[in-house]
């Protein structure tokens, strides 16, 4: 099993062409099967994608492109910068770098709660926890309980669901971290490049491969890097 890390689709970092992500999208729908995490035995090839940071791209963009090709994805949300609804155009939404998402999250550079729930219906999509502030969960000062519990029950009343998951924000924690975040979700994710059999992950924690700034559509999948994904889970496990 392999789990991905995205972000945007035709943005100015961490992104990927849209042509490249359609194709990527199609050899994925036709190698693997996707799942959102589970403690079921998974038999076969699958994949579990995982989207950072709910931008609007996803809904206008990648959405569109997951049904198509009937695939499930696990959507990070960070919900201080989540609106409800917005009247913006979707042109204005997708419009600005990505290094100025969050400061403008007022124009709905995110997707709304309406927009997660038409997702969430279409049965491709499980909400994640990205935490209530998108803070690297390692500086001073940070509330971890405030980042981890008020995220999640954010979630649950706004979209009537319940939230298993956790993303770590740039993939930082240390082990206390962790133990206090497997407290409250049942699957945590980070980054880091390596796969492993099931969502039990590497000492309780999911690693993903990065996806962002695709090449080619099966670049990520090549034996080569396969080998590399594996090499590391087996050095993280010590």
């Amino acid at each position: 099993m392999i789990n991905l890390m995205y972000h945007h689709v035709n943005s100015d970092r961490c992104s990927n062409n849209i042509e490249v992500f359609e194709k990527h999208m199609q050899y994925i729908a036709s190698h693997f099967q996707t799942t959102f995490p589970t403690k079921k035995e998974l038999k076969g090839k699958y994949a579990c994608l995982v989207f950072d940071d709910a931008y609007a791209d996803f809904y206008y963009l990648t959405f569109p492109i997951l049904k198509k090709y009937n695939i499930k994805a696990l959507l990070a949300v960070p919900t201080k910068y989540i609106l409800d609804v917005c009247s913006q155009t979707p042109e204005v939404r997708m419009s600005f770098e990505h290094n100025d998402e969050f400061k403008n999250y007022e124009k709905g550079t995110f997707c709304t709660f309406k927009e997660m729930k038409e997702m969430i219906e279409s049965g491709l999509v499980q909400i994640a926890s990205h935490s209530h502030t998108h803070t690297n969960l390692l500086e001073e000062d940070v509330n971890i309980k405030e980042e981890l519990i008020l995220s999640q029950q954010i979630l649950e009343e706004k979209l009537s669901i319940k939230v298993e998951s956790f993303v770590f924000p740039f993939g930082k924690y240390n082990d206390a971290i962790a133990t206090e975040t497997l407290n409250y979700y049942t699957y945590a994710f980070r980054i880091g490049n390596a796969i492993h059999k099931d969502f039990s992950g590497i000492k309780g924690i999911n690693y993903r491969v990065d996806a962002d700034g695709l090449s080619t559509a099966d670049e990520i999948f090549t034996f080569k890097k396969q080998l590399g994904y594996k090499f590391k889970a087996f050095i993280k496990s010590f």
